[in-house]
């Protein structure tokens, strides 16, 4: 009475292969597409090489040799010993030598050095009289990490500058004191530095992708292919998809700098229609960007990530989230060509330091110069005819 059915287990060593075999099938289907699709692969390969070089190489939070002015109006001895022993601190680097008070204070508010040294007129006398004068270390303070570990060190100062210049061995009180002042942040607020910053990173992100999302959707769409039979230019076609999202940046702009004036106190010090006007250049410097990317990917996916490949160094090396001042001399020259590094510059200047068009011109020109390649290279690309 017992039978036995084979037929059923048959059926499922028959089902077991097959779902094996279709798993492969889709399997060897994935890597052929992954090998076709050369910009994702790279993706894959350069996003973690690249995050491993900057934070091995370039990210430094303890900076040394950090740029710095001396206003010399006496010149002695004693004064040279002094600005020796603050350079052998290994925190500050005398680039710049000035005799005029506004030369001084233009070059803190434009960002070109982050610490100023004063040493008034008489001090050596002053000091070998007793009178125990004070020397002023004035300190850009927009970035608290840069300027903290700097300031920390001017207490070895004075005994290594006067051991062989007036005594040997411990005296009883030292015969000078340093004042150390910290400018535009004296209170080492970080969201005084981090507001401002959000300003140009949130920009930097949402006008490359949006850009670049607008030009590869109307491929894949398909209605790039009457756009491109109609009687218009390339530069046209440019300007047509990045002028309004030139007045989305603006409303983002507003909305960040108002919720940092309102929530957190940021201050807003300078002239707003300059910080709009630059405001403006460095959108528009982002939206080139970000419709050159559209020229060079084929999908959406691609747009993507090749968004964030230039976002990642940009966040990383312009100085939002590191000293810029102290990165290596290669990863300078690499956030120099970045607009988030300049327009940091500009937009913590003019909110926090109250800096007028003279004190920006550097990083205002080197704004619109990255602009201008960016769009010469977005119209030279740009494509004619649908491949």
């Amino acid at each position: 009475m017992s039978t036995v059915d084979h037929p059923a287990p048959a059926r499922e060593i028959r089902e077991r292969f097959g779902f094996l075999r279709r798993s492969y099938a889709m399997l060897i289907k994935e890597f052929i597409q992954l090998r076709r699709d050369r910009v994702s692969f790279a993706m894959i390969v350069m996003l973690p090489v690249m995050q491993l070089m900057l934070f091995g190489y370039a990210i430094n939070t303890t900076p040394h040799h950090l740029p710095s002015a001396v206003l010399l109006q006496e010149d002695s001895d004693l004064t040279r010993s002094i600005l020796k022993a603050l350079e052998n601190t290994a925190y500050f680097r005398f680039i710049y030598e000035v005799h005029d008070v506004d030369d001084f204070d233009n070059l803190l508010k434009s960002g070109k050095v982050l610490f100023g040294v004063e040493i008034p007129r008489g001090f050596e006398r002053a000091v070998r009289r007793g009178d125990k004068p004070a020397l002023l270390v004035a300190a850009d303070a927009t970035d608290p990490v840069a300027a903290s570990s700097a300031i920390g060190s001017l207490g070895m100062v004075v005994q290594t500058a006067l051991k062989h210049d007036l005594y040997i061995g411990n005296p009883p009180e030292m015969p000078f004191e340093i004042r150390a002042h910290a400018r535009y942040n004296p209170a080492a607020a970080s969201s005084l530095n981090i507001v401002p910053g959000l300003v140009g990173t949130i920009l930097t992100m949402t006008m490359l992708i949006f850009t670049a999302l607008s030009v590869t959707r109307e491929v894949e769409r398909g209605t790039m292919e009457s756009l491109l039979s109609m009687p218009i230019k390339p530069v046209e076609v440019m300007f047509g998809k990045i002028i309004p999202y030139v007045l989305v940046g603006f409303v983002q702009a507003f909305l960040i700098i108002s919720i940092g004036v309102g929530l957190f106190g940021v201050p807003v010090l300078g002239n707003l229609f300059l910080l709009a006007l630059l405001s403006t250049l460095f959108i528009t410097t982002n939206l080139s960007i970000g419709y050159t990317i559209s020229t060079v990917v084929q999908n959406q996916l691609q747009a993507m990530q090749m968004s964030m490949m230039f976002f990642l160094p940009s966040i990383l090396l312009s100085g939002f989230m590191f000293p810029f001042a102290g990165m290596p001399a290669w990863a300078q020259y690499v956030g120099e060509a970045l607009p988030l590094t300049h327009y940091l510059r500009i937009v913590r200047a003019i909110m926090l330091k109250g800096a007028s068009m003279q004190n920006l011109q550097f990083d205002a020109l080197a704004l619109a110069a990255l602009m201008l390649i960016a769009m010469t290279i977005a119209v030279t690309r740009f494509r004619r005819t649908l491949d």
